[in-house]
């Protein structure tokens, strides 16, 4: 690919972001966004089929850091629980994502939780949470499996509790607050729940 033209994408992902994160994806246009890009919406349409493909493609780095994140945990965790090093559900929590995942990708995130209205990620928090729900569900019962004491807890407890703690854990990026805050924030988040989960279950 030309490097002219892998710059020209570049610009455009970048004033798509700016654009976005202005207005939201229904009331941004194309027209402002290659007008931003400093090229024609013709010439956008080089680099995205529509809006839509447009904002995806802002988004997924984020989403695909978000993925691996979660593959990661989960192997490492079984990986531990296998080795009889398994530290509790504390050893690597969602916290660590939000360091190493949510601010890394902090305006992209802010897209998806903010700005993604009329898109598939328009409710990307509450899929966050079921996706999460259902994995640490299969999580407990494994957990059990291996041999480890897991306290019972219905699966409506589950929904609320993580529900709570997945919107804490993101409210500093919703609120764009200064990095120095998040991780200020983050340490209060982890103090509280941390010991909630551990005497919930047992784990």
């Amino acid at each position: 690919m030309p490097r002219d033209k892998s710059l020209t994408h570049a610009k455009v992902l970048d004033a798509a972001k700016r654009i976005f994160l202005e207005k939201g994806y229904e009331q941004a246009s194309i027209r402002e966004i290659a007008a931003a890009a400093g090229i024609t919406s013709a010439g956008l349409y080089r680099h995205c089929s529509d809006k839509e493909d447009l904002f995806e493609q802002v988004v997924e780095p984020a989403i695909k850091a978000l993925q691996e994140w979660v593959t990661q945990h989960i192997r490492q965790s079984y990986e531990r629980m296998e080795n009889r090093e398994y530290q509790g559900i504390g050893s690597q929590s969602e916290i660590e994502m939000i360091r190493k995942v949510a601010l890394p990708y902090r305006e992209e995130f802010r897209l998806l939780l903010l700005k993604s209205g009329g898109t598939k990620h328009e409710h990307f928090l509450q899929d966050m949470v079921e996706t999460h729900e259902t994995k640490m569900w299969e999580g407990l019962r494994n957990i059990a499996a291996y041999g480890y004491q897991v306290k019972e807890v219905s699966r409506e407890e589950l929904h609320i509790l993580i529900s709570a703690y997945i919107t804490a854990l993101f409210e500093p990026i919703i609120r764009d607050y200064p990095e120095e805050k998040v991780e200020h924030y983050l340490d209060t988040v982890e103090a509280f729940f941390m010991p909630g989960w551990h005497e919930l279950l047992g784990v």
